[in-house]
């Protein structure tokens, strides 16, 4: 292995581990602000919340690791986490505001609304990652 390569594995797994404490800390948060159980449902075979779960996931993900590609410190990716996992709450709750019966449609097994929430959700994790762009 080329010694550059382990010189910096180090700051390899240090912010990678970050990114998964974030990435938990976002599911946790995520999991307790909406109403029904995706994880239950997702074991049950319910498409809908495992469409919607896996676009919000991505819709984190993708600011998290632009903020890795671009920043200079963990504290620098901790604290863009903490904004994209906020930004992203946000973007849950203008959607279940926009489509009310979105609490119903989801454990019902609706694919559509579920499909535009995960939309939603990588659409603002599109333009999130973007603006974390320094």
């Amino acid at each position: 292995m080329p010694s550059h390569l382990l010189t910096m594995l180090p700051a390899f797994l240090a912010y990678f581990a970050v990114a998964i404490v974030l990435l938990a800390l976002f599911l946790l948060v995520y999991l307790n602000v909406t109403p029904y159980h995706e994880v239950a449902l997702i074991r049950a075979g319910n498409s809908a919340a495992a469409v919607s779960l896996s676009g919000a996931l991505l819709g984190f993900a993708m600011p998290v690791a632009n903020v890795i590609a671009h920043s200079d410190t963990l504290i620098d990716l901790a604290a863009w986490g903490v904004i994209a996992g906020v930004i992203q709450i946000l973007a849950y709750l203008v959607t279940r505001f926009t489509l009310p019966q979105l609490t119903q449609d989801i454990p019902s097994g609706r694919i559509a609304p579920a499909i535009f929430l995960a939309v939603v959700s990588l659409t603002v994790g599109l333009i999130n990652a973007a603006c974390m762009t320094y």
